[in-house]
């Protein structure tokens, strides 16, 4: 799917009983999804699975939060994040994420589910669509992927250290 989608600057939202899943193996290829994540996404159950997860990233989110939830993922941890995404018309939506590593009979990891709930509207519009502009404004300022993420996360990192949390405290308290 090397389709490239616009962003519309419109929003989709879903309801707060709609639980939006897909499961992922172990380098996040999508191997299952549910009907309303079908929905919300405009894409076909036979053009999601065998994808990268990241066929729905928002261009607008920023890598910080991502490397953020891998080095979580990678400790075994589950993740919480908000998360926007794009949709085949190039409307996007907002979810809060719970990812969780899939393990084996032997406890290794074979690949991970995300569940995705309806947000905070509050919270998306007062706490993380203003941080994440500004996240995106310094990753922004970098050529280099790598420096840009470095950048994103002592940005976010410093903000976290002076409310005295962590990423995952931070974005379950809102």
């Amino acid at each position: 799917m090397t389709i490239t989608i616009s962003p519309t600057g419109i929003e989709k939202q879903f309801g707060e009983s709609e639980i939006l899943v897909s499961r992922t193996d172990k380098d996040g290829y999508i191997t299952y999804c549910n009907a309303f994540f079908r929905d919300i996404t405009g894409y076909a159950n036979k053009s999601l699975v065998g994808q990268p997860h990241n066929c729905v990233r928002h261009p607008e989110m920023p890598r910080s939060i991502f490397k953020i939830l891998w080095d979580g993922l990678e400790e075994k941890r589950d993740m919480f994040a908000y998360m926007q995404n794009l949709t085949t018309t190039g409307d996007h939506y907002w979810t809060f994420a719970r990812v969780t590593p899939s393990r084996n009979d032997k406890g290794e990891v074979v690949g991970y589910e995300a569940s995705r709930r309806a947000p905070n509207r509050t919270a998306v519009r007062e706490v993380i669509a203003p941080l994440y502009k500004k996240l995106c404004d310094i990753e922004n300022r970098f050529d280099d992927e790598e420096q840009a993420v470095e950048a994103g996360c002592a940005h976010l990192n410093g903000l976290l250290q002076e409310k005295s949390t962590s990423y995952r405290r931070f974005v379950l308290s809102l």
